[in-house]
């Protein structure tokens, strides 16, 4: 782990949705660890949202790295990440809900696919907040994961960590509830 990585926001954002103890996600990267089982039984009694969540502050510290992390957690990227240990946004994104079961693809296309659409009043803790950063590409280039209506848990860019920040920015482009199976025409 990164020496720099900040222990405070951890427990500062743990604070904020949890009362119960924290599940150590730091060094998982297989789901044969006892943090991956140990995250199975939470599934069991947390909804979805809230173990991806949970899986997804347990990053907060973590280094940004193009295409980086996934599934099994945090890894080295491609191209100007290949030298980093980390995760992209998407990546933290993946590897958040496949810790609470769920399977929401690798980019953020997949995943503003991966679920069904919802308003901006009713995020709820685990939904994917994505935003259209270029105008001249079709978006969604950057995904965030909600902590509540305010906040979000991502993975910025390259030379920062994943952090908490607001939810609200002028690039908002909607909100995901992966797991839920989408109705016909609500996909994008």
């Amino acid at each position: 782990m990164n020496a720099l990585r900040p222990l405070l926001p951890i427990a500062l954002a743990q604070t904020m949705l949890f009362t119960s103890p924290s599940v150590v996600a730091a060094g998982a990267h297989d789901c044969a660890t006892a943090t991956c089982r140990a995250s199975e039984a939470l599934a069991a009694q947390w909804p979805a949202g809230v173990v991806a969540a949970r899986a997804a502050i347990e990053m907060i510290g973590v280094p940004y790295s193009w295409g980086g992390g996934g599934v099994r957690g945090p890894g080295y990227g491609i191209g100007k990440g290949a030298r980093t240990w980390g995760f992209d946004c998407s990546g933290l994104a993946e590897y958040a809900w496949a810790r609470a079961g769920v399977m929401i693809g690798t980019t953020t296309q997949e995943q503003w696919r991966a679920g069904n659409r919802v308003p901006k009043e009713q995020v709820e803790p685990g939904d994917l907040v994505f935003y259209d950063n270029d105008a001249k590409s079709p978006g969604p280039e950057h995904v965030g994961i909600a902590l509540d209506a305010t906040r979000m848990v991502h993975a910025p860019y390259t030379g920062q960590f994943v952090r908490v920040d607001p939810l609200e920015r002028r690039t908002f482009m909607g909100v995901v509830r992966p797991g839920e199976k989408a109705v016909d025409g609500e996909r994008g």
